[in-house]
């Protein structure tokens, strides 16, 4: 548009108003290309696995062992290498390698104690462990969340108390089953154990864990002071 006063042919342009209530004169946010995916919560973003635990005070426990024998193997080597006798602990050793037989009850204990040793460590190179933490579901790839055992009792516990009639609860949360004991002062007991079972069926899914444990709930009357 033109007013009066302005050079023949020129216009006056009108400031373009950002409707989402922002500066004018400041370009908005880039709105998102037609070729752009839209993220949905259905997109899968990878398989939620447990938790590896990285077991450092094993790892330091058997890396100093294994460097003291080393360095003390080492050293006397070198020992008897330099004209020097060998230490007594080889010496002795060594003799009662020759001496003992396969079936010497030292022998196998020994070889017992060795033998739990390597198997104690199998499983823990073997296992995950973190058996406290909950993996969640991945709804983004890249983004990993757990959630506490104890923590997850916690919400449930919370839950089945704000059902009418029961008294007090307790929830043990393992990684494939939930136990809930819960007492009841009033209503009956059927009723109490179909509405804790509805209410913590929802929980539980709303939690959000990758694999969602089973429900065992059990309602019970408190028992009779006196």
């Amino acid at each position: 548009m033109t007013e009066p006063g302005d050079p023949a042919g020129s216009t006056r342009r009108m400031p373009t108003v950002d409707p989402a209530g922002g500066d004018p004169h400041t370009p908005g946010p880039a709105m998102p290309s037609a070729h752009d995916p839209v993220p949905t919560l259905e997109q899968g973003g990878g398989r939620a696995g447990r938790f590896w635990s990285a077991r450092r005070v094993p790892a330091a426990l058997l890396a100093l062992v294994l460097l003291g024998a080393a360095g003390l193997l080492l050293y006397d080597i070198a020992a008897v290498r330099a004209g020097h006798p060998a230490m007594q602990w080889r010496r002795s050793l060594a003799d009662g390698l020759a001496e003992r037989h396969l079936d010497d009850v030292a022998v196998l204990v020994g070889a017992g104690i060795a033998a739990a040793v390597g198997l104690w460590l199998l499983l823990l190179a073997l296992t995950p462990g973190l058996r406290d933490l909950l993996p969640m579901r991945r709804d983004r790839a890249g983004v990993r969340a757990g959630l506490d055992r104890t923590a997850a009792a916690l919400v449930l516990r919370d839950r089945a108390v704000e059902v009418p009639g029961v008294q007090s609860v307790r929830v043990r949360m393992g990684r494939k089953k939930a136990k809930v004991r819960a007492l009841s002062h009033f209503r009956e007991l059927d009723d109490v154990r179909n509405d804790v079972d509805a209410v913590l069926t929802t929980a539980v899914r709303e939690l959000g864990l990758a694999k969602p444990p089973g429900l065992s709930v059990q309602v019970h009357r408190p028992a009779k002071k006196g």
